[in-house]
């Protein structure tokens, strides 16, 4: 058993305290996990000790350099005596007094080491018997599966050592035996690491929540809330706690949990959880579980049903894995036939095409998802890796996407009779509640005019892909795009039709305000485009993107001059979110695969309506929710290598594919024709397995790739 740390936030100074997970290689029954729990509790200098028992985690906050020395000691003691401690650098205050504690094993090695040099030593009679007893566990797999009906890989596993041990070839055996064996290492070791490092890049980092106390909104990390605590979770956000709606109602995106991609109603009296996300209003939830092993809970289920996910290519070369034991037990009853010679026809069983297929193929993917995840890649699913490879189509949303997710308010234009930076004000006391890029502008401009926005206001109503809404001293203030406030309000925005112009021909984006049916002003809001953008763009259609496609509300002018600037001759312009959905949904129709990017709430119809969705990491919750791919960078560099990604697996998995075909096909001719004995017929089939597992795992993308820790 081995414990790693997985994550970690240093201390900060002599009296800031800091925070580290521990998670055990292997189950750890309640019992043992609480113990431990207890005795860290117990040293001095250690905090609060949360334990997990779903995933055998550990969340240790310390007070200093000494008290994490003890903590880790302690684990030490606790742990086997060939165990690995990983621990990852260390930085920030106090870093140089912290020992570095690394015990390396090599767990993988031992039965390999043992076959070599420790089995010759033995006695024929201990060899035998020790032959035996290991293979019992993989003649009963092979039993169990007949009896449920099934002939698989399994079956073909037993028999072949079965009949090794009828022909008292212990050897051959053992061998085989040994050879299984590391390839359920490798397997276990890849899936760990794989599911693990996942799990990291997936989980979602809610550092603050707005508290309602004495019916005001209070900011406050998500550390200090507790059972009972009135939380409130508006449109785009993902909600950070378990507990039931108390006031208002909204829908819920409940995908991460039960897989619906549809909004579910949730008003007062429902239950909601942790890892949902709202789509629509406004709740306040009052809390019944909370912190960060409700939040791990159900990251970790989230995992496992991504696992679940597996690759078109992946099902089809398991079923194919299947479908050739049949065919080799029939060979093997062929040749006995002919023959008559039963090692003959047991040399057949000893070669098959399964354990090859169904071996390297999901370690492909598992290890390219691992991959993907080390490079701020983070992949929901093999199917995803697949579908990556065979998109023709590209679509992105503008705002937040092809431009930075830091957009900045240019220029503030007040209408007549109405002061600027009282909208601006106004406008900031709105927009703070909402996560969207554009509304962070406001926010921080009216923060560098020194502008104060308390609280005035009514409830703020958020109107859906329109804007947002509410009461200020009885009357009605709506801020919003154009559409909303000209067609949906009707308010007349003539009086600045020259500054609308002259903002669009420099490819602003304008976000207008209205009071009682009066316009009060816009603001422009410049939103810089990516500098790695163009260079992106083209590198995906170096990489096969047949076409490539802009969608933005913006009016023509500015989708044009953005258009132009980045090289795309397809956009929309002026679309609303159901338009979005609706151009993603008549490309599926009409035979393109579509790979859709974007970051806001009003592009989740559209993200769920491609073959692949894919969110930036600074977009909305909701967003890194809904999409199948998930970039951990705020970067686009990490499309094209996703691309990259999903093609060099499939050709790495096809490379497979061919290989143990060939090779296995003359291993098997060899034995039919007595050129290969039984055992050096087993050695090669198995080194061949281990071959194009090794060579699955394999790096995808170049090396000179960056990690995402680096």
């Amino acid at each position: 058993m081995r414990f790693v740390i997985i994550h970690e936030v240093p201390s900060m100074g002599e009296h800031g305290g800091g925070r580290m997970r521990i998670r055990s290689s292997r189950h750890l029954e309640t019992a043992r996990l609480e113990a431990l729990r207890g005795a860290l509790a117990s040293l001095d200098g250690i905090r609060e000790v949360r334990a997990n028992a779903l995933v055998g985690s550990l969340l240790i906050f310390y007070a200093d350099a000494s008290s994490r020395t003890q903590a880790l000691t302690l684990l030490l003691g606790a742990a086997d005596t060939q165990c690995q401690f990983a621990i990852p650098p260390m930085s920030g205050a106090g870093a140089e007094a912290m020992p570095a504690i690394e015990i390396s094993g090599a767990d993988i090695f031992k039965p390999l080491v043992h076959y070599i040099f420790v089995r010759p030593l033995l006695p024929m009679a201990v060899r035998m018997v020790r032959c035996v007893l290991k293979a019992i566990p993989f003649l009963l797999k092979g039993i169990r599966a007949l009896l449920h009906g099934r002939l698989t890989v399994d079956v073909l596993d037993a028999a072949a050592i079965g009949t090794s041990l009828l022909l008292r070839d212990f050897r051959t055996a053992g061998m085989l035996m040994l050879l299984l064996h590391l390839g359920e290492i490798l397997e276990q070791w890849t899936r760990q690491r794989s599911l693990s490092t996942l799990t990291e890049s997936l989980a979602l980092n809610v550092e603050n929540v707005w508290l309602l106390v004495n019916k005001e909104e209070v900011s406050v990390p998500l550390a200090q809330v507790r059972p009972g605590d009135l939380v409130v979770v508006r449109a785009g956000s993902s909600i950070p706690v378990d507990g039931e709606v108390v006031e208002g109602e909204g829908l819920v995106n409940q995908a991460s949990m039960t897989g619906e991609p549809l909004g579910v109603l949730r008003g007062i009296g429902a239950s909601v959880y942790a890892g949902t996300a709202m789509e629509e209003g406004r709740i306040v939830v009052s809390v019944r579980k909370v912190g960060d092993g409700t939040r791990l809970r159900q990251v970790v289920k989230f995992i496992e049903e991504s696992e679940a996910l597996k690759a078109g290519v992946q099902g089809r070369f398991e079923r194919l894995a299947d479908m050739a034991v049949p065919f080799t037990f029939a060979l093997a009853g062929l040749v006995w036939l002919v023959t008559r010679n039963f090692r003959r026809a047991s040399s057949v069983l000893l070669v098959d095409y399964s354990c090859a297929l169904k071996l390297a193929t999901p370690l492909a993917v598992l290890s390219a998802m691992r991959e993907g995840a080390r490079h701020g890649i983070a992949i929901k699913g093999g199917r995803y890796l697949e579908a990556l490879k065979e998109v023709d189509t590209l679509v992105f949303d503008k705002t937040g996407t092809l431009t930075q997710a830091s957009p900045r308010v240019a220029e503030v234009i007040s209408a007549p009779g109405f002061d600027g930076r009282e909208a601006l004000r106004i406008m900031a006391c709105l927009e703070e509640h909402f996560p969207h890029p554009v509304a962070r502008a406001v926010v921080r401009k009216a923060q560098e005019e020194h502008l104060q926005h308390a609280e005035e206001h009514a409830q703020v109503q958020y109107v859906v892909a329109h804007g947002v809404a509410s009461s200020l001293h009885g009357k009605k203030v709506c801020v919003g795009s154009r559409h909303y406030i000209e067609q949906d309000e009707g308010v007349d925005v003539s009086v600045l039709d020259e500054d609308i112009r002259r903002q669009a021909a420099l490819g602003r984006s304008l976000l207008f305000m209205s009071e009682e049916g009066r316009l009060v002003g816009m603001v422009a809001i410049e939103d810089p485009l990516r500098p790695e953008a163009d260079r992106v763009i083209a590198a995906m259609r170096e990489l096969g993107i047949q076409r490539v496609l802009m969608l933005t509300g913006d009016d023509e002018r500015t989708a044009r001059a953005v258009a132009d600037r980045l090289g795309i001759t397809e956009f929309r312009a002026e679309i609303l979110p159901e338009d979005k959905a609706h151009i993603v949904q008549e490309l599926v129709s009409s035979g393109h695969k579509v790979l859709m990017v974007g970051d806001g709430i009003n592009d989740t119809p559209a993200l769920s309506a491609a073959e692949v969705g894919v969110a930036m990491s600074d977009g909305t919750d909701l967003a890194q929710e809904v999409a199948n791919v998930l970039l951990t960078r705020p970067s686009l560099d990490g499309l094209v290598h996703a691309r990259m990604l999903g093609q060099r697996t499939l050709r790495r998995i096809h490379g497979n594919f061919a290989l143990t075909l060939t090779l296995n096909s003359l291993f098997l001719l060899g034995t039919l024709f007595m050129i290969l004995a039984p055992a050096p017929s087993a050695l090669l089939h198995n080194l061949t397995t281990l071959a194009v597992s090794l060579n699955a795992m394999r790096r995808h993308l170049p090396p000179t790739l960056p990690d995402a820790d680096a």
